[in-house]
Parts: C-alpha cells; sequence; structure tokens
C-alpha cells in the first residue's frame, strides 16, 4: 500500500510538470526525465545551478526538490498557503491541475518578482515551509537513503539512491523531537550531535500494514549504537562494544574504556544510532543456523536472493587471459599490484600480466559467478571460502572469538559456521541459564529496559529472583547479501522492533562516474 502512494506520488508528479512545462514553453516530454527535470525548472526559473546539484545530497536533497518544486508552482502565480500545502502532499492532483487545467497559466519570473512580498522574504518562506513539510514526510512516510557500503552487493550498489517506506510497519514517534532538520546524529563534516537530549519520549510505534517478513531489505538503527567512540574511524565501523570485548580486563572494562577515550564516548538515543540496511533472514521464532556457508531457517535451506556474494579462492593457470574472465564470464574487476580486488588497473593486458603472476586470489562472486568463472580457459577451479574464522579472514582461527555474537571467550562460532540460535518473539518465554545468560543479557537490560544481576548462579531481575524470562518485543536477525562483506548480525546479534526504521522500497537513483540508468526505478527484492 505504501509503496503503491509512493508510486502515484511521483507518477502524478511527472504527470503534472508535463502539463506545467507545456505552458510554461518548455518541451515536456522533458518532464518525464526524472532529475532532468528539475535542471531544467532551474534554468527557466533563472535560479544559480548549484540548487540543482544540491538535490544529490543525502536527506537534504529531498527539501531542495520540494522546494523548487514549491517555487516553480509561484512561478504560476500561486502563493498561498493552501497552494504549497497541495504541492507537497498531493502534487499527483495539484500539479496536474495547474498543468491542464485552462484557467491556469504560466505567469513568468515577472510576476514572481513582482509579488508583494519581497522575492528574498518569498524564498524563505517557502524554505521554511518546505523544511515543515520535508521533515514531516521523512518522519511519517518515505525517506530517501543511500547506500554507502557494499554489504548489499549486487542486490544493493554503493551510491544508490533508494526510497525508505515508513509506513509499511508503521512510523515511529520520534523519540528525540528537537534536532537539526535533515541531519541524522551528527552535523556535516563534523563529530558534534545534531539534536538535544533535553526531550525523549519513550518507545511508540503507529501501526502499520504489514509485518517485517523474512527476506525483506530493511532499514534499522544499529543494534550496538547506543554508546559510540566518536572519533573519526571509529562510530559504527569499530563500535563501542567491540573495542570494549577486546580491551585488556583489569578488573572494569568501562572504567579503562572511560580512561582510555574520555570525553569523545557518545551515548546516542536509540533513533539516532547510525542507520543500517539489511536483508532480515529471520523473525522472531526462527531458528537459524550456518553450515558450511549455507544459512538454514527452521532446519531448511534458505531460500537466497539471486545476488548473494560470497568470497571464494580462485585458483589459475599461466593461460588465463583477462579479456576472456571479462568476456565470457561477464565479470569485470579491476586488480591492484598485489592482484587482488581493488582499483586502478583497467587494460585487459595489464590484467592479464598481473593474473599469470598470481597463482590464485580471493575475490566476491554471486552462484551465477562461479558457474560462468568456472568455464574460462585457465581456470583451475573456483571454491567458497568456509573455513574463515571472521570478516576478510581465510585462515581458521582457535576458539575464542569475541568478534562473533554473543562475543565471548568461550564462543567458537565464526561466519561460516553459526548457531543455532532462536530468535526471540513478543509474549514468548525462555528458561536463564549459564549457557544462554550472555546470548540474552543485552536484550534484556539494554533493548527491554530491566537490571539483570547475577548472584550464586541466580539471576535477579528488576530486584526478584527468577529462572525465566518473558520477551517484550519482537526481534529480527540481520544479513547482507554480500556475506563475506558484512557486518551483520552474526557480530552483534538481534534486532529489536524498536529499532526498525522500514522498508526500502526502490531505487530512484544510481550513481557511478555517471547514472546508473538500468538501476533507477528498479524495484528491490
Amino acid at each position: 500500500m505504501g509503496w503503491i502512494f509512493l508510486i502515484v506520488y511521483i507518477v502524478g508528479w511527472h504527470i503534472g510538470l508535463y502539463g506545467m512545462f507545456k505552458k510554461a514553453g518548455i518541451e515536456p516530454w522533458k518532464a518525464l526525465i526524472p532529475v532532468y527535470n528539475t535542471w531544467l525548472m532551474v534554468e527557466k526559473m533563472g535560479l544559480k545551478k548549484f540548487w540543482f546539484w544540491l538535490q544529490f545530497i543525502p536527506i537534504a536533497g529531498q527539501f531542495i526538490t520540494i522546494w523548487l518544486t514549491i517555487i516553480f508552482v509561484m512561478h504560476f502565480g500561486r502563493f498561498g498557503l493552501l497552494e504549497h500545502t497541495l504541492t507537497v502532499f498531493v502534487p499527483f492532483i495539484y500539479l496536474p491541475y495547474l498543468g491542464f487545467s485552462k484557467t491556469e497559466r504560466y505567469a513568468g519570473k515577472d510576476v514572481f518578482k513582482n509579488y508583494k512580498k519581497s522575492t528574498a522574504r518569498e524564498w524563505v518562506d517557502a524554505a521554511t515551509f518546505a523544511i515543515v513539510a520535508a521533515t514531516i514526510i521523512r518522519t511519517f512516510t518515505f525517506e530517501a537513503y543511500v547506500i554507502p557500503s557494499p554489504s548489499m552487493e549486487k542486490t544493493l550498489l554503493v551510491n544508490d539512491f533508494l526510497f525508505v517506506n515508513k509506513i509499511a510497519y508503521g512510523p515511529r514517534i520520534p523519540q528525540t523531537p528537537i534536532s537539526f532538520p535533515f541531519v541524522h546524529n551528527l552535523m556535516p563534516n563534523s563529530q558534534i550531535p545534531s539534536y538535544l537530549k533535553w526531550i525523549q519520549l519513550p518507545y511508540k510505534r503507529i501501526p502499520g500494514y504489514v509485518d517485517v517478513k523474512r527476506n525483506d531489505v530493511v532499514v534499522f538503527n544499529f543494534p550496538l549504537g547506543d554508546t559510540v567512540i566518536n572519533l573519526p574511524g571509529f562510530g559504527s565501523e569499530i563500535p563501542y562494544y567491540t573495542v570494549l570485548n577486546s580491551a585488556p580486563y583489569n578488573g572494569n572494562r568501562d572504567q579503562f574504556m572511560a580512561g582510555e577515550y574520555g570525553d569523545k564516548l557518545l551515548v546516542h538515543p536509540m533513533d539516532k544510532a547510525d542507520n543500517y540496511i539489511k536483508r532480515c533472514v529471520a523473525v522472531g521464532g526462527d531458528k537459524v543456523e550456518i553450515k558450511n556457508n549455507t544459512l538454514y531457517i527452521n532446519d531448511k535451506p534458505n531460500d537466497e536472493p539471486t545476488g548473494i556474494q560470497f568470497r571464494c579462492k580462485v585458483v589459475i593457470n599461466k593461460s588465463l587471459d583477462y579479456g576472456a574472465i571479462r568476456e565470457n564470464a561477464g565479470i569485470d574487476f579491476r586488480w591492484d599490484q598485489q592482484g587482488y580486488q581493488g582499483q586502478g588497473i583497467e587494460d585487459d593486458a595489464t590484467a592479464t600480466a598481473i593474473l599469470q603472476n598470481v597463482p590464485q586470489f580471493d575475490i566476491f562472486l554471486t552462484p551465477d559467478d562461479v558457474t560462468r568463472l568456472k568455464t574460462v580457459s585457465g581456470v583451475v577451479s573456483v571454491v567458497p571460502i568456509t573455513d574463515a574464522f571472521s570478516l576478510n579472514d581465510s585462515l581458521p582461527r582457535p576458539a575464542g572469538n569475541i568478534e562473533i555474537f554473543p562475543n565471548t571467550k568461550e564462543n567458537t562460532w565464526t561466519i561460516h559456521n553459526f548457531g543455532p540460535i532462536t530468535i526471540p518473539a513478543k509474549g514468548a518465554t525462555v528458561d536463564l541459564n549459564a549457557s544462554n545468560i550472555a546470548i540474552y543479557r543485552r536484550l534484556i537490560t539494554v533493548y527491554e529496559g530491566h537490571t539483570l544481576e547475577e548472584k550464586n548462579g541466580a539471576y535477579i531481575i528488576d530486584g526478584q529472583p527468577t529462572a525465566k524470562y518473558t520477551f517484550k518485543y519482537n526481534y529480527y536477525w540481520m544479513m547482507g547479501d554480500n556475506r563475506m562483506n558484512s557486518q551483520d548480525s552474526r557480530f552483534w546479534g538481534f534486532v529489536p522492533e524498536t529499532h526498525i526504521v522500514g522498508k526500502a522500497s526502490f531505487i530512484w537513483f544510481s550513481y557511478e562516474g555517471g547514472p546508473r540508468w538500468s538501476r533507477i526505478f528498479k524495484s528491490i527484492k
């Protein structure tokens, strides 16, 4: 339902521009070309070209597009609050009215400039209205999001711009309502928080029309993002809790971290933790297990997306031609001087020369890539790596991996052999014991807000001895489609329903050295 509304919103906006362009003396078919149409609007209105480019700023670009549309409507002589409200919330109705009504006409720049308010005042009014309207839209309906990392390749690529549908699962009431518009948790190009903690509201979600389902692509707040080391290179890239778990134990690790990082520790409210995007592979009540790189849900192999990637070891001989890989296998990658996947060398001859001196290399491949690559002359074998202990590590390590959930020294799970583990469901009850308390400790104390003590082998929750716990929320298990290059639930565990932001709907723009036209308006599966 939500995505249908979004499609109607966008299609109606373009149809309205078609008629408005015709009245404004612009070839109307150009209104149907995404992005280019706003360039023509900027030209027609005589605005500085940088307004067009500002649309590509993640999140804030939504405001710029809305603002440009309002200014274009004002060039039709429509200056009232009602007209601007209709432009923002029902453009699929109001813009076609302006474009095709016989009583409406394009008034031009002179009418815009000669309106009784000064041009500067009119721009400020329009900008203020657009900020408020865009904030409401991105908080409760849809929000633009840009893919920052390759963890979801090849389903989602770096610099895919997509819409996140917040209506689907139900929009959350903001926990921190006082914050800088269009900025998530830090001010641009700084480590300064963009919000105030003076007012914090309890978790509340307006009901949506669907529940989170298996294999949905979901945006959520990073579960370990409540405390971060507020320094470049840390944040959610190297989580505070990862550093904490690996800190030398000298009686009190929290004290050690405070002494080591001091005022650089930042505590985020739940809704201001960094946004992540992954695929939900399991919901409350499901049993998850990974055996030799194969994901099992409820003891059955998971129905994986077609673009899922795994890290593979490719063994070659000197007869291999890089051009054959590109042409016959349809795989085109770059090579660094060590022969691994990277950037820098583009021509086939140089790449071939490098390959002939590299007997084997690691690369991320889809199952279809593996099948095609095996047919290329010179490729001896293509074998998925299933013995890695952690990301980018092809060698097994001894037991005691604190990187992998539940992050204990006794842990023997790896990213390729993990579990089994059952995902908590709202209302379900579990027995607490020494073998599972590490799995549920953060859930009980952080996500559900209770105190937990352990005394003489007994568990005390909120001051009451108990051997059982009943879950307050539903939980989910999130994993990247690029499994060998993804920080996901294998590292930080469950994602509570409180952290769910919305459902990834479709890609509205994609860029890599230029527009990737084949990905524009592509649905996300």
